[in-house]
């Protein structure tokens, strides 16, 4: 039995925190997990610069509503659940990523959660678990699952090591530099075909 782990960010979905810097015209807001590996530090920059200009969870809730899957991100998701569990491990927030889970059909998501003030100010944020997504692929591994794993970005690099098979989707080109041993697909097609290598011989469900 297999369980194929996805990020979600930059792999299902667009990146809201670039989609706020689009919609804001704060290009600060534009730095991911792609430019600052640290999770916690670009958290904590993330909410000083949206205090300082005075944005709460209603601006980001305006981007969230206008976005959806990438293109051909729902057709390859619900292709694969078609054969193997799936899971989608994510360093977003169970506030800003509802909407977005509607839009893919409710896969099973695990993330964090944000302490929202009544004023929609944005106070904090609680991780769920430290280093999760490396922890619930080895968990699954406990539980005698094949695991696949795909994610875009440094904070999955560590899931994608764990993993039986980790693969990088469409990463920038530094990630790919610094972490050779991991194949890169640069499409749906291709992530499609490392999966279903990955689990050739596999029992589906």
């Amino acid at each position: 039995m297999a369980i194929v782990c996805l990020d979600l960010e930059g792999v299902l979905i667009p990146e809201i925190w670039i989609g706020l810097a689009d919609l804001t015209g704060i290009d600060s807001l534009r730095a991911t997990t792609r430019d600052v590996p640290d999770y916690d530090q670009l958290m904590r920059q993330r909410l000083s610069i949206l205090d300082e200009h005075g944005l709460g969870m209603n601006d980001i809730q305006r981007v969230i509503a206008d976005m959806g899957p990438l293109a051909g991100a729902h057709e390859f998701l619900m292709d694969i659940r078609s054969r193997h569990q799936v899971v989608i491990l994510s360093d977003t927030f169970y506030q800003f990523a509802r909407p977005l889970m509607a839009r893919l059909d409710w896969p099973t998501l695990f993330c964090h959660e944000l302490e929202v003030a009544s004023d929609g100010r944005i106070r904090d944020f609680r991780i769920r678990l430290a280093d999760h997504k490396r922890k619930a692929v080895a968990a699954f591994r406990s539980l005698n699952f094949d695991t696949v794993a795909a994610g875009d970005s440094y904070n999955d690099t560590t899931m994608l090591a764990e993993a039986d098979h980790g693969v990088l989707y469409q990463p920038p080109q530094q990630v790919i530099d610094d972490f050779p041993e991991f194949p890169v697909a640069r499409d749906y097609a291709e992530l499609r075909e490392a999966v279903e290598t990955a689990l050739e011989g596999r029992v589906a469900v």
